[in-house]
């Protein structure tokens, strides 16, 4: 299987309670059918946890697990990271290559910090990208609504082409996972 799928900090601080993003829920449900599908066709489902200094995802607090309704099993593989970046410090781009990963089908939290510095970070390193366009989401901030936010982000990273390998938005009711 070439095609893997990042599941971006899906965790309970920010899909529930004061921080949580536009739409959690659906998104969640949405995330875990991607995930079975994921699973069923073979490819490789990688689940990347935030982790911060403050309270809020401190690691093994409430706030740092998976959300409820984001199922795993034990073929997943779960890594932890510090910063926006899911390949920094972490053992993710090693991970991919050992299974020879081309192309990332990438989800998840929150649109404008780690779906999109990982997202150009992948491109970077040379992994196509599958941006599941309503399989990311966010907060409001003083400027712009959530659904501005990730419509922004659906139209900035998928007009990247200066990396080689480009961002191609699929909905995902529409996602494949190719061998």
């Amino acid at each position: 299987m070439t095609t893997a799928l990042l599941i971006i900090d899906v965790q309970r601080a920010l899909c529930e309670g004061p921080h949580e993003a536009f739409g959690a829920q659906a998104l969640v449900e949405r995330i875990d059918r991607l995930a079975r599908q994921a699973r069923q066709a073979g490819a490789p489902v990688v689940i990347v946890q935030h982790e911060s200094s403050g309270p809020l995802l401190a690691y093994g607090s409430e706030g740092w697990q998976l959300a409820r309704g984001l199922h795993t099993e034990p073929t997943d593989v779960l890594l932890r990271k510090t910063t926006p970046d899911s390949f920094h410090k972490t053992a993710l781009e090693a991970l991919l290559r050992e299974r020879q990963v081309t192309r990332l089908v990438v989800c998840g939290m929150q649109s404008d910090f780690c779906v999109d510095t990982t997202t150009r970070r992948a491109l970077a390193l040379g992994f196509a990208v599958v941006l599941v366009s309503d399989g990311h989401s966010t907060l409001d901030n003083e400027h712009l609504s959530a659904a501005q936010i990730i419509a922004h982000h659906n139209t900035t990273l998928s007009n990247i082409e200066s990396f080689g390998p480009v961002v191609t938005l699929v909905a995902s009711q529409d996602v494949e996972f190719a061998r």
